[in-house]
């Protein structure tokens, strides 16, 4: 869908590659101006800033970790330094380790924990006071199926992300006031460049019985979902956890 975002500046978690460069491209394409958050892969996120320019749109990248506050405070007082608001904000960083619960390890949950649930709770906190001056703004939550059905060998990424998920309708009820909606997405198996390709040869057929569409997921299949929450077409959806995922789970 196309939809009108100019004048709104976006900050997308987790930008540099795969789901969250889909989203940026999505939302610079409707027109907003996109901050592209990365914390390591410095290269990939400058160069979805470069895509977004030669399509004629804005766009700017972002480091930080966003397990650290202190990290994601800098960053977002930059991002309203150079742009002067954020409209949108869409957390979309992830870690899954995949390892049985019972032979796993604390310094991974930690990990796992830190941005998948930490890095949510602190880019809300650090945008929100914004969104409230402003009197708007949306905030879109990425999360798998696992978060809500379970899922063997991740369950503390599962865990970690059912908190966003219960921040996000949390927040729904606070920030509804301020005309900011807070939802999330939830995903199937999304198949990227960067997809553990042997396991998926091995196991494809037996994982694609799960799927009611015979098919794994691209990040493209999630980009327009995002950009119609984050749009004015979504001003009264909040508090909802919408599925893009195949058919894997029907909740």
């Amino acid at each position: 869908m196309k939809t009108d975002m100019s004048g709104k500046v976006a900050l997308v978690t987790g930008a540099g590659r795969d789901v969250g460069r889909e989203i940026s491209l999505a939302l610079a394409a409707n027109g907003a101006t996109v901050a592209v958050n990365y914390n390591r892969s410095a290269a990939e996120a400058e160069a979805v800033v470069e895509e977004i320019k030669k399509a004629g749109g804005n766009a700017r990248a972002y480091q930080a970790n966003v397990g650290s506050y202190e990290e994601v405070q800098k960053m977002v007082a930059a991002i309203v330094a150079d742009f002067g608001r954020i409209d949108i904000l869409v957390n979309n960083a992830g870690v899954v380790i995949g390892e049985r619960f019972v032979s796993s390890k604390p310094e991974n949950w930690a990990k796992q924990i830190d941005v998948d649930l930490y890095g949510t709770i602190h880019t809300c906190h650090a945008v929100a006071p914004h969104m409230i001056k402003q009197n708007g703004g949306r905030i879109i939550t990425l999360a798998g199926d696992s978060s809500r059905v379970g899922e063997n060998g991740i369950a503390i990424a599962a865990a970690a992300r059912a908190g966003g998920i219960a921040l996000s309708k949390s927040l729904a009820k606070e920030l509804g006031r301020a005309n900011i909606t807070v939802n999330c997405v939830s995903l199937g198996l999304i198949e990227t460049a960067h997809s553990d390709a042997e396991f998926l040869a091995a196991n494809r057929e037996k994982i694609l019985r799960n799927y009611a569409i015979r098919r794994l997921g691209a990040p493209s299949d999630v980009a327009p979902t995002v950009a119609f929450l984050a749009s004015d077409e979504a001003a009264w959806i909040t508090g909802q956890v919408l599925s893009v995922n195949g058919g894997f789970c029907m909740v």
